[in-house]
């Protein structure tokens, strides 16, 4: 570690201010978080601050919708945002809002600067409008088909399929989604900033290192079309008045990341820290972000040129992640899937998240998959099993013979190796690679369980005149132990520090790594941590799933059943049929008739189904084969787990019947009608 600490500044996105934290937004938070802890504990000088995005005109319409002012709909959601991330254990020097009077001053300033360097123009431009409403539509307020690919309902300035770029005129059959009208066209005078000024500045810069490749490649495809960028909404809209322009608003994403910039000044005017040292444009301070794919053309072009064209220095480097999906799938209100964080916090504890979400993160731009089994699998080995189990094998013995550590461990070498891990570990954290972090601590954790495992202590208790041998296991073990939640400690901070509690030591830093703990006198073992029930995961789910009631039979029709009461045409149209894949086929214990199926479903991901069908079929003989899925049946909760939907086969029964044939020609997601 440097005698002199760095200087960095990190940032998260900016969450909307108009809906609750989920999972797909705690993946950003808690990876910036575990750098920033890592940091921290490493003894440099970082500093981590957010805001809530407040502005715009969802956020006008959200408050309208809620009887209440927009300042109140923000204030509200604020409260609660912060609430999820400090459940979370997400710690932010600073958390603060863009509608703040720092936002507004930094938004003028930067655009007047421009402005004055010849970066702002004036266009009359065509714009659409929603008479119904009687407001001009911002893109994302416009939905239509993409003029590229013909995807349906596709927002007005990119399609989510294609992920082709156009303005909201070019759709096909727009609509306000608003109010649904046919947006009619308008003229009106409109700000841009000249982007197309930037270019030799954006080709250099995102080819500097400062962007994962993946992203800088997608950024040279949009350098190559650059236009000028819209910075101007009309009234009604909730932002700020452009200066010197009436009725004009900045459009969310000119004052969006320049929240950044507020969040940090609010701060240094509370803390006495010196601004300019961080944003002026030859700082030797390190700007970092943290953000989602989605939004990397903000950050990557609008955002530095925007900085450049103020005078100001551009981030040291934009750190970009994919999506969550759980379950191979998209996120599902259906399915029970798209988990808010509250939702989350009233079942299961934080930090088995934090672990599951470092456990696999690595510094690429991958989408994130949360498998549920899997997590709590991992959960329970890797924390419980490996971990903690080395306390709780240990910790009591050594209070039964006195409560001190010994003066020596028995093991010297696996203390060592696991001290020397602290650098490996220490470069893996810094390169954002936590998944190889958490495998490297997984590996000493079991090397110190087979130790004991070896020794066997609980045995060698029993014995008299073995105390001290006990005792010298024992001090090995736990300090293997203590290096172990040290590393960990970015990223489980609370177990953390309930194991500093029973080793009865100062909060661990980074450089105790090189340091043991001796004739040391250490508390009472209680546990650490419990384990994951599927349970818990299970009412997760339940408590997230939305679903329709099912309409109220007619009068004086109490004969019928469920089963037999008639459907309609328009039901039978609802049902989804799918070609799927059988990835993988298991017997399921104490069914008779069942079989447990993963099944790919190309676009749709992979589905847990339990089918009937163990009769016919050997799992050996279904691996590889085709089958036919009701893909959007709601998930049933059966005493095996959860089955994602329904395998269709043909056929009498027992051993007549028939699956999809083999030479269908079907493929994975494949509408089968």
């Amino acid at each position: 570690m440097s005698d002199t600490p760095r200087k960095i500044l990190v940032t998260s996105a900016l969450p909307y201010a108009n809906g609750p934290i989920h999972l797909g937004h705690l993946l950003e938070y808690i990876q910036t978080d575990i750098w920033v802890r890592f940091q921290k504990l490493n003894g440099q000088n970082c500093l981590y601050v957010c805001a809530d995005d407040a502005h715009g005109t969802a956020i006008m319409l959200k408050a309208e919708e809620n009887g209440v002012t927009p300042e109140q709909q923000i204030a509200k959601v604020k409260a609660d945002h912060e609430r999820d991330f400090a459940d979370f254990q997400i710690r932010f020097d600073n958390y603060y809002s863009t509608h703040s009077p720092e936002n507004r001053q930094f938004s003028e300033m930067i655009f007047q600067r421009n402005k004055d360097a010849g970066y702002i123009v004036e266009k009359e431009i065509t714009q659409l409008y929603d008479p119904e409403k009687g407001m001009f539509l911002s893109d994302r307020f416009v939905r239509g088909t993409c003029p590229k690919c013909g995807a349906a309902d596709q927002y007005g300035d990119n399609c989510e399929v294609c992920g082709a770029t156009y303005s909201p005129s070019e759709l096909i059959d727009p609509y306000s989604a608003v109010s649904g009208a046919t947006p009619v066209e308008k003229q009106t005078t409109q700000l841009f900033f000249d982007l197309p000024q930037f270019e030799p500045l954006l080709r250099q810069w995102t080819r500097s290192g400062s962007l994962q490749e993946g992203v800088a490649n997608k950024l040279q495809e949009w350098i190559e079309e650059l236009h000028p960028w819209d910075i101007s909404r009309e009234a009604p809209y909730f932002g700020f008045e452009i200066p010197g322009y009436p009725g004009k608003y900045f459009y969310v994403w000119l004052d969006a990341p320049i929240g950044y910039m507020a969040s940090f000044k609010n701060l240094c005017d509370r803390e006495g820290l010196d601004f300019d040292d961080y944003w002026k444009a030859d700082s030797d301070a390190e700007l970092y972000h943290f953000i989602g794919k989605d939004i990397i053309n903000f950050h990557g072009l609008f955002w530095p040129a925007m900085l450049e064209g103020a005078g100001l220095r551009k981030p040291t480097a934009i750190y970009s992640h994919g999506f969550v999906t759980v379950n191979g799938a998209k996120m599902s209100k259906s399915r029970g899937t798209f988990i808010k964080a509250r939702t989350y916090l009233d079942h299961l504890n934080p930090e088995y998240l934090r672990y599951y979400f470092a456990a696999k993160l690595n510094s690429r731009v991958d989408d994130f998959d949360l498998n549920l089994e899997d997590f709590a699998q991992r959960v329970n080995t890797d924390l419980v099993g490996k971990v903690v189990n080395i306390a709780s094998r240990t910790g009591n013995f050594v209070k039964k013979f006195g409560g001190t550590l010994s003066a020596h461990p028995d093991n010297p070498l696996l203390v060592q190796e696991a001290q020397q891990a602290a650098a490996t570990i220490a470069g893996f954290y810094e390169q954002r690679e936590f998944g190889k972090a958490m495998r490297e601590i997984m590996t000493l954790a079991d090397h110190a369980n087979g130790y004991i495992a070896d020794k066997a202590p609980w045995s060698l208790a029993k014995e008299e005149g073995r105390e001290q041998e006990v005792l010298e296991i024992c001090t090995t073990a736990l300090n293997v132990f203590r290096l172990l939640v040290l590393y960990l400690k970015p990223v489980l901070p609370g177990l953390a520090e309930r194991a500093e509690a029973f080793l009865n030591i100062p909060p661990l830093t980074w450089a105790d790594s090189a340091t043991l703990l001796l004739e040391h006198e250490i508390n009472k073992f209680n546990p650490l941590l419990n384990r994951v029930d599927m349970a818990q995961i299970e009412a997760v789910l339940a408590d997230s799933r939305e679903t329709n009631p099912a309409p109220a039979a007619a009068a004086g029709d109490d004969k019928a059943t469920e089963e037999e009461a008639p459907i309609g045409i328009d039901d039978f149209l609802k049902v989804k049929l799918r070609a799927a894949r059988v990835v993988q086929a298991q017997h399921v214990d104490g069914a008779d008739k069942l079989l447990r199926l993963t099944l790919d479903v190309g676009e749709l991901g992979q589905r847990n189904v339990f089918a009937g069908i163990k009769a016919k079929y050997a799992p050996e003989d279904l691996e590889g084969k085709m089958v036919v899925l009701v893909a959007n049946l709601a998930p049933r909760k059966m005493k095996f787990g959860v089955s994602e939907g329904m395998v269709l086969a043909a056929g009498p029964g027992g051993e007549d019947i028939f699956l999809l044939s083999p030479d269908s020609g079907a493929q994975p997601g494949m509408e089968v009608r």
